[in-house]
């Protein structure tokens, strides 16, 4: 590490810039289904094309470059290349067997480039953050309509597959472990019970972020948790920061910010939507939009931490950086909660 302040230091003086999205930078580079095999899986018998995590193996200068661009525009994080690197998710590819090198990898490619922008300008220590999102599977609800009893995975299971994600990334280099795009809380506590045990193992601890999503205008995550629910829920553990990412866009995530200010004893962290997809699933709001919508959090003194989630990309970021640059931290304060 090239840090002499650490990330806790440098948090308490000003707004930290997280990056954006890694998918929406991917698909600009039109990749095939070469682009996700290398020799060793060059007789793979499934498809691979999608599995945006295998780049960090099969295309690691890509992963890299992007890296790069979002140090560039003014990130403080990135996060890995890691979202989809569980067990559990690598299972629809076939390449259970991957995890641990995938997430290992993808950790070096980031902490690589964040050494290098912290070596250029040591006075902006560059981190990096392991990406977990929620895996493919739901534990607190059934994916059978006819079987409300059923479940696709265990607690159990889903802290293995944490577990073992979590090992990869920190021994890759990661700074910070996110456990990010929550929709069912019962699979972010699997998480953290993951983490937890591990850091036993390991006999160190690592600044855990949380960062939910409200699935719709009700307000609530998908497994049913109000903002204020979703946060009592993940207390129990120390947390670096909680906060919100995807589903919708910066505007409409606001509300919701404004209480977990109120409520978290923690820092609070926000990487919205680039605004919300259009009919054909693209992204079109455009970096001055988003920036001035993530401006309205930064007047009222409502985050820490702030990015990009679904089709942000490096002139998003760069704009929010800009921005951020005029307006002080949320102010952590120990707030009663009931």
């Amino acid at each position: 590490m090239l840090m002499s302040k650490t990330i806790y230091d440098i948090i308490q003086d000003r707004i930290l810039i997280l990056d954006g999205a890694m998918g929406t930078m991917i698909q600009r580079y039109g990749l095939t289904e070469q682009d996700y095999r290398n020799d060793a899986l060059k007789d793979h018998p499934y498809p691979l094309k999608g599995d945006s995590d295998l780049l960090c193996i099969t295309r690691p200068d890509i992963i890299k470059e992007i890296h790069a661009q979002y140090f560039e525009a003014g990130a403080d994080i990135v996060e890995t290349n890691t979202f989809g690197a569980t067990t559990v998710a690598q299972a629809d590819y076939h390449l259970e067997s991957l995890v641990y090198k995938i997430n290992f990898e993808g950790a070096k490619i980031a902490r690589e480039v964040a050494d290098e922008f912290t070596r250029k300008n040591p006075d902006k220590p560059r981190f990096v953050a392991g990406s977990m999102g929620p895996t493919t599977k739901l534990s607190s609800m059934s994916p059978e309509v006819g079987n409300p009893g059923y479940r696709a995975i265990s607690f159990d299971e889903l802290k293995i597959a944490f577990k073992e994600q979590a090992k990869g990334l920190i021994e890759g280099g990661a700074d910070l472990l996110l456990i990010e795009t929550i929709t069912d809380t019962l699979n972010a506590k699997a998480a953290l019970f993951a983490f937890q045990e591990l850091f036993d193992e390991i006999g160190k601890s690592f600044p855990i972020m949380v960062s939910g999503t409200i699935t719709d205008a009700s307000g609530r995550i998908l497994s049913g948790q109000t903002a204020e629910a979703f946060l009592i829920s993940v207390s129990h553990v120390p947390l670096f920061s909680i906060g919100f990412n995807c589903a919708l866009g910066a505007s409409a995530l606001r509300p919701y910010l404004q209480v977990l200010n109120e409520k978290a004893d923690c820092f609070v962290s926000a990487h919205p939507n680039a605004g919300l997809p259009n009919e054909m699933g693209a992204y079109d709001q455009t970096p001055e939009d988003m920036a001035n919508q993530i401006e309205e959090y930064l007047k009222l003194g409502l985050v820490n931490i702030v990015g990009g989630c679904c089709g942000s990309t490096p002139d998003h970021i760069r704009k929010i950086a800009e921005i951020a640059q005029k307006y002080s931290p949320r102010n952590i304060h120990k707030p009663e909660l009931v």
